[in-house]
């Protein structure tokens, strides 16, 4: 293990970053085994991997390597979309991270536009490469550094003029990874090829056949390269690669339309009320919307809790909570949002109608946020672009008039025929503005290369009967008036159907 040299840094780095020459390394694979050692990483998962492309055709080809890990952000997603702190910052700026405090709700790794965190298998934490913050502390180099037998790994402080990093990257010729994500990356890459560095760059070879594996696209795995037409103008094809798994599966899915249902079920009977549509006393207000919301709310907080790699630390959210973190905001207006239905339900035991007037109105912003927050937190998920579109909040409300209209149009068959014809025209023309944004949405988001890509997925790709049959069932919907409330079951699933499709449609696009 050697000291760390002269042309490097102390301890005291300001401002640590690495430098990796891709024109010398051999694709040996030596840092990843060192990685593995120093860090007792797992079989199947790795901290640091090298990545092969073969560019050009026979026989004028050449394999060309990128070493890829975590890129070390001075902006990092995934230490603003931690809830609990347990990624964070340095004051050296190294990105680490800690075990003991890991809720494993995998928000940094939806946001990490490199797909560089992984959950261990083992302890059920998020990690990935920490500069090898143990030996930096230590005064040692990183594993990596070590072992790499052409010496292709520098590692150094930006603020020292002197090092090695620092005069490289002043003279420029060096890389980064997906800059326009602006983390400004401090991994820094020299002669690299542009196929290695952009993931849709290189082509996923036929059938997932890699070089010595074969990877294929099915469960939660995303295998490497672009599927269809690259975007590199250069014939390169990927030959190794290392699997890397969609963070978030349905219940994500599942818990959007749940959580829809909670502030739907609530906001439309609040409407009718607010306008004299329908009476305070009415069975409606008084027990279905605080019943019905309260259920669901549950049902949301289940799923939410049973998608963590750590259910027994959700209460850190709350113990010790990252306030720029969206899980942290959504969890307390969920629990607000709980108290309020609570509150309305008590007051609606006592007969106390005024209270429950006067929870009408903080109930209906706490019930928006609800329904809207998620927007926001997928919007911290940096690498996920499908997701960054201005228009998914307005989308999310949309949806929740559509539930909660659909599921209270045939209770009030029963409990209020009176304004049954109201919530039939409800469901109508919410469907028909969720079919409208639904077509709309995917326009109003930034037009990069892994948006054309989800989308695909999402119509014509794996997540296809998905989306064609939640807008098919809102299509139904759209007719409610005609057809009647026993028809709004139709429109009631088809948002969970669509969301389906969105949610998965925007982790399918490769990222490393």
């Amino acid at each position: 293990m050697n000291n760390l040299p002269d042309d490097s840094t102390a301890v005291s780095a300001g401002r640590w970053a690495k430098l990796i020459d891709q024109s010398t390394c051999i694709g040996c694979h030596a840092c990843t085994t060192a990685c593995k050692s120093e860090n007792d990483v797992p079989v199947g998962v790795t901290r640091t991997f090298v990545k092969s492309v073969d560019v050009g055709s026979y026989p004028n080809a050449r394999r060309r390597f990128q070493v890829t890990r975590c890129n070390q952000c001075e902006d990092s997603p995934c230490t603003r979309a931690c809830p609990t702190g347990a990624m964070f910052r340095r004051a050296d700026g190294i990105v680490d991270f800690d075990k003991d405090i890991c809720i494993g709700c995998k928000a940094c790794m939806a946001a990490c536009p490199y797909d560089a965190i992984f959950i261990n298998p083992e302890d059920h934490s998020a990690e990935k490469c920490n500069f090898c913050s143990h030996r930096i502390d230590a005064g040692l180099e990183p594993a990596c550094v070590v072992v790499c037998p052409t010496q292709s790994i520098f590692v150094g402080d930006l603020d020292d003029p002197d090092s090695r990093v620092a005069r490289t990257v002043q003279e420029g010729g060096v890389a980064v990874r997906r800059p326009e994500k602006g983390t400004r990356p401090r991994l820094h890459y020299k002669g690299a090829h542009q196929a290695t560095l952009d993931p849709l760059a290189a082509a996923r070879p036929e059938g997932s056949l890699f070089a010595w594996a074969e990877q294929l696209a099915g469960g939660d795995v995303v295998p490497g390269g672009h599927p269809d037409r690259p975007t590199s103008s250069a014939a390169a094809r990927i030959s190794y690669d290392h699997p890397h798994r969609r963070p978030w599966g349905w219940s994500v899915s599942a818990y959007t339309w749940t959580k829809n249902l909670a502030a739907g079920l609530y906001l439309v009977p609040l409407m009718l009320v607010a306008l004299d549509l329908l009476p305070a006393s009415s069975p409606l207000w008084q027990w279905v919307a605080p019943v019905g919301g309260g259920v669901f709310l549950a049902l949301t907080g289940l799923l939410l809790v049973g998608d963590l790699a750590q259910p027994r630390r959700f209460w850190l959210i709350f113990r010790r909570p990252r306030w720029e973190s969206w899980l942290v905001r959504g969890g307390l207006i969920l629990v607000a949002y709980g108290a309020l239905l609570a509150a309305h339900w008590g007051a609606g035991l006592a007969g106390a109608t005024g209270l429950q007037r006067a929870l009408m109105w903080p109930g209906a912003l706490l019930a928006v946020l609800c329904s809207i927050y998620t927007a926001f937190l997928f919007a911290q998920a940096r690498a996920r672009d499908l997701w960054q579109s201005p228009l998914l909040a307005p989308h999310l409300l949309v949806q929740a008039l559509v539930v909660g209209g659909a599921l209270l149009a045939p209770l009030a068959l029963y409990l209020a025929p009176s304004v049954l014809p109201l919530l039939l025209l409800l469901v109508a023309v919410m469907s028909g503005l969720h079919l409208a944004l639904l077509a709309i949405e995917p326009l109003a988001t930034p037009a990069t290369a892994s948006v054309h890509l989800a989308v695909r997925t999402m119509v014509r790709g794996r997540y296809a009967a998905f989306f064609w049959t939640g807008a098919a069932f809102s299509a139904i919907g759209c007719a409610a008036p005609w057809l009647g409330p026993w028809f709004c079951l139709f429109a009631l699933f088809g948002p969970l159907a669509y969301e389906h499709a969105f949610v998965q449609s925007g982790q399918s696009v490769p990222l490393a």
